[in-house]
């Protein structure tokens, strides 16, 4: 996973948001669940925390993607390009946009500008699917933690789905007549 100062290279750092910034979407597997035998990393569950700490990552990266856009957009700017002032002006609001702590895929893109926009394949521009791993009686209605998930998302255009690993731990386990049998 992402960890805290990915965006200056620690764990993974830039390989993983290298290989982040190839996909379609991005799918955030959010703990949100207490179980004294699983360490968390942080010492225990806090799923906003761990959200905030992954969308400020990602913010941070396409932050400084859209700041290396503009020093290039400058230099050709000055020439006189009026595609590139275009595209400058929209990376600027961006960035401004970004700085504030909000997604790339919240920002309003004119048309005009559109293609220099996909062209960088920003990550905060990629849908989100929150998954929500639960434990087993917070598979149906959910838990509080699943809850604060929940409104998180629908504030930031995400969907959420609910899982408990360990139930699908379980059922990978099984052999195939077993499958069977409980299905």
């Amino acid at each position: 996973g992402l960890v805290k100062g990915a965006s200056q290279g620690e764990g993974l750092g830039n390989q993983f948001l290298g290989n982040i910034r190839e996909t379609n979407a991005i799918v955030h597997v959010v703990r949100c669940f207490d179980d004294e035998n699983v360490i968390h990393v942080d010492g225990a569950p806090d799923p906003l925390r761990d959200v905030e700490t992954i969308e400020l990552e990602l913010g941070l990266a396409d932050l400084e993607t859209v700041e290396k856009r503009i020093d290039r957009l400058k230099r050709v700017a000055r020439s006189g390009d009026k595609q590139a002032k275009s595209d400058l002006e929209m990376f600027e609001a961006l960035r401004d946009h970004l700085s504030e702590g909000r997604a790339a895929r919240l920002f309003e893109v004119a048309e005009i500008v559109r293609t220099a926009f996909e062209e960088v394949c920003l990550l905060t521009a990629k849908p989100i699917l929150f998954v929500a791993n639960v434990d087993e009686e917070g598979l149906l209605a959910g838990n509080d933690y699943s809850a604060a998930l929940e409104a998180h998302a629908s504030e930031t255009g995400a969907d959420v789905v609910r899982i408990c690993g360990k139930v699908e731990a379980e059922l990978s386990e099984l052999d195939d007549d077993d499958k069977r049998e409980f299905l």
